[in-house]
Formats: structure tokens, sequence, C-alpha cells
């Protein structure tokens, strides 16, 4: 049983007694920033005070008078203007911990009333190999499918890959004009892979150049906007809004300067190489080939679907290996190419459902404020991403019935999936929960996006890759330096490495509010203090080694269920924490976060390392302390695991 639900519960009943709504209440019960205070505290009686034209403090002691926390708490306190201070009994922490160490849940419920929830993540273009961006996607959304999963829902994951757009487009056009016939026999993947960046490069070279004018032209407007906010100011005090219009200004040209620099120098790359710029000028309409390619793909052209069904299989193998790394899997990978059928057809239903009308030529479905429609199929027939998504839900109502729908895409689709939504609902499918779960930015120590010092996305292979070779770095180090001696062999280092250094990677991704960018960095991410995901292995490794050291039988430790003392504020600390587990879990789930589970599992970590300070386990005063304190450490051990494993990340015995 968790604690806050619990108390939750029982507020509930009391403040149904003042006929008040206590809903909105109860999420002002929390735990207690002091000990002195309590372990939990309910805020509620000020807000509720004015609502009800009482006291504060009265309204707080006739809730407390109508409150009955028999048996689970220590008689309320109310303090001050009307805080009403909680302290659990030590007895029934000692009896829901009991109950805890035999369960292998550890004590968490599962849900009451479990829900479907189709989970939609990472979804990579197959044809380009994965890239720092995927890490985010990738790891939220299965560490969401894995916590939602154990809470006791039914989850279905989609892989929803690109398989089918113009980046096959690229590659087809690629293939044919530029392959190197024994470097695609050696290594298709690798050679697709530099396909697509030389067809990307030679068309950002042509389109560049035609918007280099106007691009060059907007950003002399910016500045000279800017010299006129400046000037027209210059001497003067500025008010709150000049100080934010010429900011505005300000960054309006740095931006311009930075783009067109980038874009000046993607051009001047290509003039730069004889042989990219006699490509360049051997292929002057190739964006516009590429989209042909495209177009035949579709229409099922013979050989070009041929070729996307050569293609296709060993790019999807290099993304299982990645994935496999990651220690990530997929109950579904429909890409693009499984809905392609299905877009005419959703099309025309929008159409007879009066969602969807004719403009120009092309079908848009319109929604009430919002200027820009949402083009569902061009003038020239061709659908886009916003079709087969609509296609795609369409799907995953009739087969799978979910009660929710979470995309874990980054903020920059946020317009996009607002309008999704808006369509979905038209469409009859308003009961559905649809959440776009976004993500912010991995920026470099520049604070911009993090890219390999050519301007390109950092691939996702080499990451991981660094990763692993660092943590071997650490794991090295820590094992020299132990007071007996290296205990782990060469292997031994590799396997634990991996482990390692992948864990660290998605830890210091999860452990980020998830709509906040934040700033990369191998040290921070491997460091052995902090909340980072080598400490919370270097936790669990250093309580499984008391019971290496102590020759402790663990399953006949867990058939004796001997009884627990709290008789120190350390014991009683990591007691009351290992029972926030479920807490943590449902904060987690509520909006979706999953930094919140990590910075649960960082000051269970914290509880422990005090405990271990303060509190000798091997060596207790008596063997029933001894027996009472090795429950502790085993729960720890348990729950650092279970909450590690629910994020993705695997433990190791040894560090």
């Amino acid at each position: 049983m968790s604690i806050l639900p619990e108390l939750e519960n029982r507020f509930r009943s009391a403040l149904a007694a003042l006929e008040v709504d206590p809903e909105p209440l109860l999420g002002m019960i929390r735990r207690s920033q002091d000990p002195k205070f309590g372990d939990y505290q309910a805020n509620f009686a000020m807000p509720l005070g004015k609502q009800l034209g009482k006291p504060p403090r009265d309204v707080a002691c006739e809730v407390v008078a109508n409150l009955n926390v028999d048996g689970f708490c220590e008689a309320p306190e109310v303090a001050g203007p009307g805080f009403i201070n909680l302290r659990i009994r030590n007895d029934w922490i000692v009896d829901q911990l009991t109950s805890a160490f035999a369960d292998e849940r550890l004590g968490v419920p599962a849900a009451a009333e479990p829900r479907t929830y189709v989970v939609d993540f990472s979804a990579p273009n197959v044809a380009k190999p994965m890239h720092v961006g995927h890490i985010r996607s990738t790891s939220i959304g299965d560490a969401l499918s894995r916590t939602l999963r154990f809470a006791g829902h039914k989850v279905i994951t989609d892989n929803h890959i690109g398989d089918w757009g113009t980046q096959f487009g690229m590659i087809i056009y690629g293939y044919r004009h530029f392959c190197d016939t024994e470097a695609y026999r050696s290594d298709s993947v690798r050679e697709l892979a530099r396909l697509y960046r030389l067809v990307r490069q030679l068309m950002d070279y042509h389109d560049g150049k035609a918007k280099l004018e106007s691009m060059a032209r907007k950003l002399t407007e910016a500045e000279e906007r800017l010299e006129e906010a400046v000037s027209t100011t210059e001497g003067q005090k500025l008010d709150k809004k000049a100080k934010k219009l010429v900011s505005k200004l300000r960054k309006d040209v740095e931006e311009g300067q930075e783009e067109l620099a980038a874009l000046r120098g993607k051009i001047a790359e290509i003039n730069e190489s004889p042989v990219l710029s006699k490509l360049a000028a051997e292929h002057p309409n190739i964006s516009q080939s590429v989209l042909q390619e495209t177009a035949k793909l579709h229409a099922n052209d013979g050989e070009n679907l041929r070729l996307w069904r050569e293609f296709l299989p060993p790019c999807l193998d290099v993304l299982e290996e990645t994935y496999r790394r990651l220690g990530v899997s997929f109950d579904h990978t429909l890409g693009e190419s499984f809905y392609h059928d299905r877009l005419a057809a959703i099309v025309d239903e929008l159409v007879e459902q009066g969602v969807a009308r004719e403009s120009d030529g092309a079908i848009c479905v319109f929604f009430e404020g919002h200027e820009v429609p949402m083009l569902i199929r061009k003038k020239d027939g061709a659908f886009l991403y916003a079709t087969t998504d609509l296609a795609t839900l369409r799907y995953r109502m009739q087969e799978w019935a979910p009660d929710a729908v979470l995309y874990v895409v980054d903020f920059r689709q946020s317009m996009h999936f607002e309008h999704l939504f808006t369509a979905a609902r038209l469409m009859g499918m308003a009961d559905t929960e649809l959440k776009h779960i976004s993500f912010g930015t991995v920026l470099g120590t520049d604070g911009k996006p993090f890219k390999t010092r050519a301007g390109d996305a950092v691939g996702l292979e080499s990451l991981l890759d660094e990763a692993v070779a660092r943590a071997a770095k650490v794991v090295e180090e820590n094992d020299e330096a132990k007071p007996g001696g290296p205990e782990l062999s060469p292997e031994q280092r590799a396997r634990i490495a991996e482990t390692v250094g992948i864990a660290a990677l998605k830890y210091a991704d999860l452990s980020q509010n998830r709509e906040s960018d934040y700033v990369f960095s191998y040290d921070k991410m491997l460091a052995m203090n902090g909340n980072t995901a080598t400490y919370m292995q270097y936790a669990y490794a250093r309580v499984r080694s008391i019971f290496a050291k102590g020759e402790v039988d663990v399953e006949a430790l867990r058939a004796s269920r001997p009884r627990v003392y709290l008789d120190t504020p350390a014991e009683r600390a990591l007691a009351l924490e290992l029972l926030r587990f479920g807490e943590a879990i449902d904060f987690c789930l509520k909006d979706y976060r999953p930094n919140l589970l990590t910075s649960y599992l960082f000051d269970l970590a914290n509880c422990y390392s005090t405990f271990f300070e303060n509190c000798p386990v091997l060596k207790a005063e008596t063997s029933e302390l001894r027996q009472s304190r090795l429950v502790l450490c085993d729960l720890t051990a348990r729950t650092i695991r279970k909450g590690l494993e629910l994020l993705g990340i695997n433990v190791v015995e040894k560090m």
C-alpha cells in the first residue's frame, strides 16, 4: 500500500463532511520538507477557509475532527495558520514493509481500473542512420511503456517507422546515379547511408542557391529594423515592452546571420570540391527528380518497388541491432508503407463525414480559430504525413480499441499533433485520450543542438560506442582501486562497461524534465555521484556486496520473514522512502514524466547511503537487528533494480 493514496482516501471522507469537492484539495497533501513537521502535510486549509469564509485554522481543526487515521498515523497536529501535520505510525510502516518484502511487486498495487495504451515512439526514418535526437523518443517511450505495464495496464508499443517517404526517393536516385557497386556489395547499409547524405547535400546546394538571395534580403531588412529601433530609442529609458521588442529584433538578426552563414558554408563546400561541384552541375534538377522517384514508388512502379524491397531488410537489421543494444523492443513495427493502401479511403471518409473539404484543388481539414488548415491530399493527388497519421489512428482504434494513444515526439511537432487530435475528435474519437508526449533538444556545450564538427547530427551508434568506451575507463579505474586488488576479468569489465555506458546515456536523458533542452556531457552522465545511472548501479552493487561479503542466503532470508526494527532515524527514513515507490510510479504516469521516477531512485539511494554510514549491517549489535537491516538492504536493492528496469536500464552485481 502506498502512503499518499491512503492519506488521500482518508482525507476525501473528512472533506466530504464539509460538503466541498475534495478532489482539488487532495493535491495539496505532500511530503513534509522537514521531519520536525511530521512525514506528510495537508496544506489546503488556507484556500478552503477562504472558500468557506472561516479562519483556516478553524477549518483545519474541523477537518481533523472528521479525519479517521486510526492504525495508520499518530494523532494529527494542526500547526500555524492551519497546516495539518501527519506522522505515520511505526507499526504500520513495519507491517507494510513486511508485506512488501514478501511481494514480487514490492507492495505496489496494480491499477484498479486498467486501461489499454498504444505508445508510439522512436519512429526513425529507415533509410537514414539513427542520430542523437532518437535517444529521447526511444528512451522516454520505452520507459513509459514499461512503467505503464508494471502499473497493471495493457500496453501496445508501435514503432511507426518512416519506410515509404522521400528518403527512399533520394536513395533510389542516388543508387541509380552514384552507387559504388563494390561498396554496396560489401556493406549495403553503409553505402545507402552515403548515397542518402550525398543526395541530401546536392539537393541542399541547389535549393540553397535558389533561396540565398531572398534570405540575404530578409537579413538586411531585419538588420535595418534593429538599427531603426536602437537609434529611435537611443538615450531613452526603455520600458518593458520596448526592451522586449529590441531583444526580439536582435535575436532575429542573430538567427538570420547564423542561418545565412550555414547556407553559404554548404554552398561553398560544394563549390570548393571538384568532385562535388561536378556532380552538382550534372544534376541541376535533383530535387525534382527525387520527388519523381518517390512518386513512382508510391504508384507501385515495378523497378522502384523492387529496389525498395531490396534496400529495406538490411536497413531494418541495422535498426534492430541498435534497439538490441538499447534493450528496447516493440510489439509492432508498422511503418508508413503499411498504411499506403489506406490513405485514399481515409480521405474519402473525412470528406463524407464533412470533416474535410476541397480548397483550390487540395483536400483540407479546417479548424475553428486556426488560419492554417491540415492538408491531407495535394492538388496532384499526393498524400501527406497527416494523412498517414490519420489512417494510422483509425487502424489503431479498429484493431486495439485503446483508451489512450501516446505519441512520444519532439516539441517541434506540437502544431501537427494539435491538428491531428482535433481532426480525430471530429472523426468521432472524442472518448480516447490522445497525448503528445513532447520533449526538448539535446544540446552541445555551446548551447546549440548537439552535432558533429561537420555540422551533422551525431549518429546514435557512435554515441553508444563512445559512452561504452568511456564507461570502460571508469570500470577499470574503479576495479584497479579496490583495496584487495582487481576483481574483474577482462570479459567481465567489457560486459559491465556495455551495461554501464548505455545505462548512463539513457538515464542522463530520462532524468531531465522531458520538455526541457539539456546539455550533453559524457563526464556528467558517468559520474559516480549525483543523479546518474552509474551512481544508481553502484548503489545496487554496494547492497549486493554486503550479501556476498556476509555469505547471506537471500532466499532463506526472504523465507524467514524476520521482524523489522526502526530504532534509528536513518532506518525509519529509509523505510518510508521504500514505501514511496508506488507514489513515484503514480507521479511518473500522471503526466508521463520518467524524471520523477529517477528523482525518487536518487532520493532512495541517498537514504540508503545515510543508513549505510550510520547503521552497521553485518556487524549489527544483535542477530535480530542484523536480520532487520538485511531486510532493508534487500528491499533497497530490489526497489532500485525494479525502478531501473522500468526505465529500461540493467544493473550489475559488481562494479
